[in-house]
């Protein structure tokens, strides 16, 4: 009976406990969402700000300081021309004092290319050694004084313009040597400017024949030719030009001779320190002026007459029809005939001083005659 009550009593549980965990328990209810706020109005747009202001563009560069010194040139109110005043037929002083010669004539043309006056120059005599320093310092607007032109010295100088005139290095003895070649002068003494391409053409050439010799140096041409003629030295070297220049003024001019030996290339060629590709073209640009006179044959006497000419290529150059680029350099239309009337042609300018009857000495043309007669002037068109 007990064991009956007992079992009674746990089915009872079981059951309690069966109808607990079958009994779902009830999902509480969401909570409703909050309501939407009423539709506002759109917020206004903020008004746009102004564009911040544009920087001003700086002015553009003109090509490698463009024109910078031809204002220079034309505020200081003339061209400082690096010259000499030692080299008979080149860079000399006449009687009066005054700077003449064939380079010194080139430094009249452009500054009556710029100025319509030939004699707003200031010349500043400068040694070989200076040449490269006072392009390099722009101490001097132009360097004309027959100065070869060379790859290192383009690199390093400055800008090389057009060759004005052909040479070549030569060697001036007495004629009681009886010297004809270099082999004649193995082991001799030679007399030559420092710093220049005569002393290195001098060792080359000695050098490749396998000769000796031995080198007295000077710094100026004018004690290169005192120690020459007082017999410090067998030989003289330089350009030929130079020599036949210097044989002029030697006590007695007929005990030397120049040997008929050329050393070198030399051409002798103006210069402008470099950074400014406008002044470059106006000084090339004068050179060829002077030759293309030369070849149409407008010459300083006949330039104003030739102005009335019907010939194309002389109405242009001359600036009474068309152009070859005279606004583009900043010159005056008729620059070219200025040039000629102050200066004359390339070979006006030539014979003045080293024709048959110039002022210095006589030296046939040879490789600076037109390229029409054979030599080797020759200028690109005026178009």
């Amino acid at each position: 009976m007990k064991k009956l009550s007992l079992l009674v009593a746990m089915l009872a549980l079981l059951a309690l406990i069966i109808a607990a965990c079958g009994a779902a328990e009830e999902c509480p209810d969401c909570p409703a969402p909050p309501p939407c706020p009423e539709a506002g109005e759109c917020p206004e747009c903020p008004e746009a700000a102004e564009c911040p202001a544009c920087p001003e563009c700086p002015e553009a560069a003109a090509t490698v300081a463009g024109g910078q010194t031809l204002a220079a040139v034309k505020d200081r109110g003339q061209l400082v021309c690096g010259s000499r005043t030692d080299l008979l037929g080149f860079g000399y002083l006449d009687s009066a004092g005054r700077n003449v010669g064939f380079d010194i004539d080139f430094c009249r043309a452009v500054a009556a290319a710029v100025f319509n006056d030939a004699e707003a120059v200031e010349f500043v005599p400068l040694t070989a050694a200076e040449r490269g320093p006072a392009l390099q310092t722009g101490e001097i607007d132009l360097l004309s004084r027959n100065c070869t032109w060379t790859s290192s010295r383009d690199a390093q100088w400055g800008n090389f313009t057009a060759v004005t005139f052909y040479d070549g290095q030569g060697m001036i003895v007495r004629k009681d040597t009886g010297a004809t070649t270099l082999e004649d002068l193995d082991g001799a003494t030679v007399c030559v400017t420092t710093g220049t391409t005569t002393e290195l053409n001098l060792a080359d050439n000695f050098r490749g024949r396998g000769l000796e010799f031995t080198a007295v140096t000077f710094e100026d041409t004018a004690s290169v030719y005192n120690a020459y003629e007082d017999g410090r030295c067998d030989a003289a070297t330089s350009d030929k030009s130079q020599l036949a220049a210097v044989r002029e003024g030697f006590a007695n001019p007929d005990d030397h001779y120049i040997m008929d030996v050329t050393m070198s290339k030399e051409p002798l060629t103006p210069a402008v320190p470099h950074g400014d590709d406008q002044w470059l073209d106006i000084v090339k640009t004068v050179a060829y002026v002077l030759v293309n006179a030369e070849e149409l044959g407008i010459t300083s006497a006949n330039v104003d007459e030739m102005m009335g000419s019907d010939d194309p290529a002389i109405m242009r150059l001359l600036g009474v029809e068309g152009s070859f680029g005279q606004e583009d350099l900043g010159l005056d239309i008729e620059f070219a005939a200025n040039i000629i009337r102050k200066v004359g042609n390339y070979g006006e300018i030539y014979d003045r001083y080293m024709g048959p009857n110039g002022d210095a000495f006589e030296l046939p043309r040879g490789p600076n005659k037109l390229w029409t007669d054979g030599g080797l002037i020759y200028a690109p068109p005026l178009r």
